[in-house]
Formats: structure tokens, C-alpha cells, sequence
């Protein structure tokens, strides 16, 4: 059926709100014109008018009009995407077939199948039935991977809508914000970085950032600031000599200053325990020249990069040429690090304008480079994809094990290896033996044995590097083991074995289902769901195929009582039929448990949670109405969040905790928003103090705790090795202030380098 909306005709703004929307549009529009597309503003037109009618009287939870947001999604899609006309009629009718009447039919009559198509792809991300273990956000993940492999443009108007939902993240709920922020860092900021997205890989991060430690992206960015009219004078100090030798030789070109993003700095204060003076790449220059010759794009790159070795000393370790082997994400220009005049080392980035459009906005870009180069990052983004379908086409796994899997590959850098007949192949930083034989094909990776680099024998779990020249040694009688899942760390070796231990595991329980019915018919006892439902029940398993893969592999095995109770007995007597010779031990399931969540449940009565509100941390010695999660040891003072486990009760995380991070992206229904209330509670704290040693050094740091800081020390662990030492102190506090405090004031002991929070 044809419909289309009422009131289609281009309308005179009647009243403040409508100008407002009408501006916003008008400013599309413009950015439309300004770009390089063929210019099918009629098409725009018509799918704007008919959004605006669909969404009419829907407003978004900041209050203002709906239809805003799909505006504001066109203008990512043109102004930061550069896309044309399809994709900007496609941002502006991306959530009308989900939230409103109209359906992906009346899109195509309307709009023609490439269009409709794609509204279709980005509506079938936020919508399906879920399997019993899969969360809402993990299911989407796949269905945007899935509707990215059909048209890769899917991906980039979600990412366009991903970036303005986090620009107005303000208007949300608490919880709401950290559900939003866990996605964008687990699942949407990796993914832009693979598929090249720089600037809204960086946005996405800082904004994520911004909202879940508000406190330290504001002291991170006023730093910045102060530190500005100094950085500038830096840089152009550092480039003058450049300039000139630029000018000389004729080129045409632009330099520029970056800074790097506070999440950025963040993450490396938080991963190397520095404080923001001890950042050394807080600022890089780029250098983007003018070029008409493809041929003579490395060439020039190569003689720009004299300019600066001529001048600066040169790092040795940090030489990194993208130019002739380009990133997965297609990123290609010359990175080097020099010497600059205040002694801090500078990053200089050397791109063509051509290569400066691809870093920025990644595959987004390849529509205006059909040509050349840019042929190979194009077969290596569908290779990427296929591999990508490959992992989605089994129904089996896990939703959430899909994330994890394919994340594998979104953050990776590369390294490069050869085959003994000097074929080259990318894969992920820090793959092994195993992984480059699945990579080659699954039959070498199922009977791998061993590897040789340089003549040298090296076991599966070997991490390889850049440039090895490697041989796989395979054995007929060589099968998978689940112990191979820790040596794997690309998404197709993972997924690959994976699939080869669930056919495995298929065999087992299907040989454990034959003993299940033998036993039975021995004992004269009925094959009957409520048979099954009290042995898993009594050995805590979830499946009957789990039961069955027991049986099979010894781990239950049958006793030799006979039953000589009546048929009512036999039911209940059938749990003794099975000896488990691990009854002291957890179950098969448990276990399972225990290593997919670190969350303590226990036996207490349910407590009813608000999930709506703010929950208040009551730290208080006799009965805390949280549980901490030992995976971060959160303090009061961190940022935190609460996740409502199955007892319906509170587990504190820390906000940029690893685990935490995998619940609100996985679990966004669980969380709760939380604040630290009264600090009765003391909680222990491990420190790690670093420096030179001397005599009397112990006595001043037990001096400092007990005497002038009043603090409970519990232990202390030493540990000297010629004229360095380091120290470990466990110490019971009540909040992250007393932490600081503690750590200024150790740090005026002779002699000490470092003292750091160890989680």
C-alpha cells in the first residue's frame, strides 16, 4: 500500500518551535549544497517532509520536537561522513518504520528499494525476539554487523545516530547515561575505529568519558586549557624550520596541532599510573601537503620526513610507515616522533590530503576514491565482513560471545607475517601459532601442532611478530582442546574452534544421551521430562545435553544399588543412582558461573530495588546494603554504578572497571545509578610504593602512616634489588580523599619515585 503522510506541502513557520525545526533543516540543506554530490534536493525534500509528518507530536525526553534527532543524524551523515543523498534520506527516515505506523513497505513505494533497504537495516538493529541468554544489546550488536555486511552504509548512519544520542545524553536518567556510555566504549567506539571513523571515535570516547567521570574529564580538560598558549609556542617553534624548507620546495600544505583526547590521556594516566605532567604525546603535529600524483604520494611523504630529521632528534623506537602497508581500517600516512625544543618528544603525522580524508572519516570516504590504492583497503574491508558473516551465520552461540569474539578484532593493531612461500598476512597484535593456522584455513588451525620461525620450533601459544616467516606443523591425530581458546586471539580462530568443540561436545552428549536411556530401561524406570527436570535440579545443571555431556565424560557415573522402592520411591531415589565424584566441589554449571561473572550471590531475601532512582551507597560495618565486587575493589570517592544481581541486590563496580564495562553493555536493564552516602566503613587498600633505596627508608614510610597520617596499616611486603626498591602495603581507609592524601603525603619520603592505588 502507497501512503504517505498529510500535510506534505512546504508550510510557513508558524511559530517559534517550527522555525526551529525549519532552520535546522535549512541548515542541512546548506551543508548539502557545500559538498561535492550531485545535488537531488528534491529527494531530500520529500523524505524530510515526510518525516516531520510521521513523527508529528512526538517529542524526545529533553522535550523537544522528535524530529529534530533525525535531522541532526542527516547533518552527522553529510557534514562528518560526507555521504550523499541516499544515505541523508535514509538518516532522516531511519526511525519512522520502528516508532511510527508506517511500515518498510510504504518507505520503498515512496522511495524507491536502496533507500527503503537501508532504513530496513537500521530498524532490524533495535528490534527481534532475543534467545533465552542474549541481552538486548549484545542481539543489536549482531544484527548491525549482519545489516553492515548487505551495505556498509547501515553502520556508518547508526554510528551518525550512535554520536547525536551522545550528544544530548544529558536529558537521560543516570542509569540510562550508563548504559548508553558502556555500549558506546564496548561496541560502537571500537567499531568506528575499525572501519576508520577517527573523529567520531574520539568524540564517542570523550563524551562517554565526560559523563562517567564527570570530576576527571573536567580536571583533565582544564589542564588542557591552561596548558594551551604554551603548547602553541611549542609546536610552532618545533615546525618554523619545516616551514621554511616546505616553502622552498614548493609545496602546498597545511600543519596543524592535535591534541590528544582526554579520554585518551585518561586511559594512559590510568594504565601507566602517571600523573597528566608525565603524558609525554599530549600534543603531535600533523602535516598535510597537496598532491596530484598518486605515484609520487610515498615519495613526497619520504622527503617531508627528512625535513624533519634534518632539524630534530629522531625517536628510534617510534618510526612507523603506514604508507605502504595501510592499516585494516585503511588509515595510511607516516608517523615519526622527534625531539622538541622543551625536551618532550612530539608525534608528527605526514598524510596527503587524500590520506588526511580517509584517517578522518575512514571507509566513509572510499565512495570519493573508486580508484587505485584504495581497491586493496576496499577487498580488505570485505574481507573483514566475510569473516564477520561467517561468525554470524551459526545460530548457535551466544549472542554476548559474539560481542567478545568479534571485539577481538575492532581494537587490534596489526602485525604482518609471511608463509614459507612469502605470501604476507595481517593479523591482530599478539596472535600466535594457532591463530595464523586458522587463519590459513580451518583444517590446518584443527591439526596444528607446532610452529617454525627461522628453523626454530615454537609451541602453538607462541605470539608471533611483525615480519616472521612462519611454517605450520600439523598431525593427523592432532584434535581441538578447549585449552586452545586462551592461545587464540583473532575472531576467526576463536569462532572457528569454537564451533569445533560445540561438534565435538555434540558427539559426547549424544553418546551420554545412550547411556541415560540404557540406564533407565535397566532399572525399569519411565523416560519422562519430570525424570529429567529432578536430576538437573539436584546437580544444578541447565541442560539435559549438560547431564548427557557428564554421563559420557565420566564425571557422573552410575552406582551399583539397585532400586527396590516402589515407582513413587524410584523417582526420588533416581538422584542416588549417580555418584558425582566432585560433590565437594562446584557443579559443572557453577563453575561455568564463576567464570562468567565475578557478581556474589547469596542467600538473603530479596530486596526490591528502584531502578529509577539513585540508589545510596550506606557503607556501615554492621550491614552494608551493597556488595562490593572484589574484580575493582571500588573506594568511596570512585565513580561507580550499581548492577542488581539475581538475589536483587546491589553490586558496586567502579565505572572504568574491564568487567563493568562488559555489564553495561550486556545488561543495561540491571544497572542502577548510585552515590556514596555515610563513610562508617573502612575498606582495604593495596598501595605500591617505588624508589631508590637507602637505610632508615622502611621506618620513614611506617613513620609517615602511623604517625602522621593516623593510618590502620595490615600489611607490608618489601622487595629490594640493588639500589631499587619496591613495597606493597595493604591499609584500611574510608574514601578515595584519605587515598589521596595518603599518597601526597608518601610521596615526600627521600627517596621515593612513585606511590600508586593498585585494583
Amino acid at each position: 500500500m502507497n501512503r504517505y503522510p498529510h500535510s506534505l506541502a512546504t508550510t510557513v513557520p508558524s511559530d517559534p518551535e517550527e522555525e526551529l525545526v525549519e532552520n535546522e533543516y535549512r541548515q542541512l540543506i546548506t551543508a548539502y549544497l557545500r559538498s561535492n554530490h550531485r545535488k537531488k534536493t528534491g529527494i531530500i525534500e520529500k523524505a524530510y517532509r515526510f518525516a516531520k509528518a510521521a513523527h508529528k507530536g512526538t517529542r524526545r525526553r529533553s522535550g523537544e520536537p522528535y524530529i529534530l534527532h533525525p535531522i541532526a543524524v542527516a547533518r552527522i551523515v553529510i557534514s562528518e561522513l560526507g555521504l550523499g543523498s541516499t544515505s541523508i534520506c535514509a538518516a532522516l527516515l531511519h526511525d519512522v518504520v520502528e516508532d511510527t505506523e508506517f511500515t518498510r513497505e510504504d518507505i520503498e513505494a515512496n522511495f524507491g528499494p536502496k533507500i527503503a533497504n537501508i532504513v530496513d537495516g537500521l530498524t532490524k538493529i533495535s528490534g527481534g525476539i532475543l534467545g533465552a541468554r542474549s541481552s538486548l544489546q549484545a542481539e543489536n550488536f549482531r544484527r548491525l554487523l549482519l545489516s553492515m555486511s548487505n551495505d556498509i552504509r547501515v553502520v556508518l548512519i547508526k554510528m551518525a545516530d550512535r554520536l547525536h544520542n551522545m550528544r544530548t545524553l544529558g536529558s537521560l536518567r543516570p542509569e540510562k547515561q550508563l548504559k548508553i556510555t558502556g555500549e558506546t566504549l564496548y561496541v560502537y567506539a571500537p567499531l568506528a575505529n575499525r572501519l576508520g571513523l577517527f573523529k567520531i571515535k574520539t568524540e564517542l570516547e570523550d563524551l562517554a568519558f565526560r559523563y562517567e567521570h564527570p570530576q576527571k574529564y573536567a580536571e583533565i580538560m582544564a589542564k588542557i586549557d591552561e596548558s594551551e598558549s604554551y603548547r602553541r609556542s611549542v609546536v610552532e617553534k618545533f615546525v618554523a624550520p619545516v616551514r621554511r624548507r616546505l616553502d622552498a620546495a614548493g609545496y602546498k600544505y597545511e600543519i596543524k596541532a592535535r591534541v590528544k583526547s582526554a579520554y585518551s590521556i585518561f586511559m594512559k594516566m590510568e594504565n601507566k599510573k602517571i600523573p597528566f605532567e608525565e603524558v609525554y604525546d599530549i600534543y603531535a603535529v600533523r602535516v598535510i601537503f597537496e598532491n596530484d600524483d598518486d605515484e609520487k604520494e610515498r615519495l613526497r611523504c619520504w622527503e617531508i620526513y627528512t625535513f624533519f630529521s634534518d632539524g630534530h632528534n629522531m625517536h628510534p623506537d617510534r618510526l612507523r610507515d603506514w604508507t605502504s602497508v595501510p592499516k585494516a581500517n585503511g588509515y595510511r600516512a607516516l608517523h615519526m616522533t622527534a625531539m622538541g625544543p622543551d625536551g618532550k618528544w612530539i608525534e608528527v603525522q605526514i598524510r596527503s590530503r587524500k590520506m588526511d580524508e580517509i584517517a578522518e572519516l575512514g571507509y566513509a570516504a572510499h565512495w570519493k576514491y573508486k580508484t587505485g590504492q584504495t581497491a586493496d583497503e576496499d577487498s580488505r574491508l570485505e574481507k573483514w565482513m566475510n569473516t564477520i558473516k561467517d561468525i554470524l551465520a551459526n545460530p548457535e552461540p551466544d549472542s554476548i560471545d559474539v560481542l567478545d569474539t568479534i571485539k577481538l578484532d575492532l581494537y587490534a593493531s596489526e602485525i604482518y607475517v609471511f608463509t614459507p612461500k612469502g605470501d604476507l598476512l595481517a593479523l591482530p597484535s599478539g596472535a600466535t601459532v594457532l591463530d595464523l593456522a586458522f587463519a590459513i584455513h580451518t583444517e590446518l588451525g584443527k591439526h596444528c601442532i607446532a610452529g617454525k620461525i627461522n628453523h626454530r620450533l615454537v609451541p602453538l601459544n607462541h605470539v608471533l611478530g611483525s615480519g616472521d616467516q612462519v611454517e605450520i606443523i600439523t598431525s593427523s591425530s592432532q584434535t581441538p582442546k578447549r585449552e586452545w581458546m586462551d592461545y587464540c586471539h583473532s575472531a576467526k580462530a576463536k569462532d572457528a574452534l569454537r564451533n569445533l568443540l560445540r561438534k565435538d561436545r555434540e558427539v559426547l552428549a549424544s553418546h551420554g544421551r545412550a547411556i541415560y536411556i540404557q540406564m533407565l530401561e535397566r532399572e525399569s524406570i519411565p523416560n519422562n521430562q519430570d525424570v529429567m527436570k529432578r536430576l538437573l535440579r539436584n546437580y544444578r545443571l541447565e541442560s539435559p545435553d549438560d547431564l548427557y555431556r557428564m554421563l559420557a565424560a565420566d564425571e557422573i557415573s552410575l552406582s551399583p544399588a539397585q532400586l527396590k522402592a516402589s515407582q513413587k520411591k524410584r523417582v526420588s531415589m533416581l538422584r542416588k543412582i549417580f555418584r558425582n565424584p566432585f560433590s565437594n566441589q562446584k557443579s559443572p554449571s557453577e563453575a561455568k558461573d564463576a567464570d562468567e561473572s565475578a557478581t556474589p550471590v547469596n542467600n538473603e531475601p530479596t530486596v526490591k530495588i528502584d531502578r529509577k532512582k539513585t540508589y545510596t551507597l550506606h557503607p556501615d560495618a554492621l550491614k552494608p546494603n551493597y556488595l562490593l565486587d572484589t574484580c575493582c575493589s571500588p573506594l568511596p570517592g570512585d565513580d561507580v554504578f550499581g548492577f542488581v544481581n539475581d538475589c536483587e541486590q546491589v553490586v558496586v563496580h567502579k565505572v572504568s572497571c574491564p568487567d563493568a564495562m562488559r555489564l553495561k553493555s550486556s545488561f543495561g536493564s540491571r544497572l542502577v545509578a548510585t552515590k556514596w552516602g555515610s563513610l562508617a566503613d573502612k575498606f582495604e587498600v593495596k598501595i605500591l610504593l617505588e624508589g631508590l633505596d637507602r637505610p632508615g627508608i622502611l621506618e620513614d614510610i611506617a613513620t609517615t602512616l602511623h604517625r602522621r597520617l593516623n593510618i590502620n596499616l595490615r600489611s607490608l611486603n618489601i622487595n629490594a634489588l640493588n639500589e631499587v626498591f619496591s613495597c606493597e602495603l595493604v591499609v584500611l581507609i574510608d574514601s578515595t580523599v584519605t587515598l589521596n592524601t595518603i599518597l601526597n603525603t608518601l610521596k615526600e619520603i627521600k627517596g621515593l619515585r612513585t606511590a600508586r592505588r593498585i585494583s
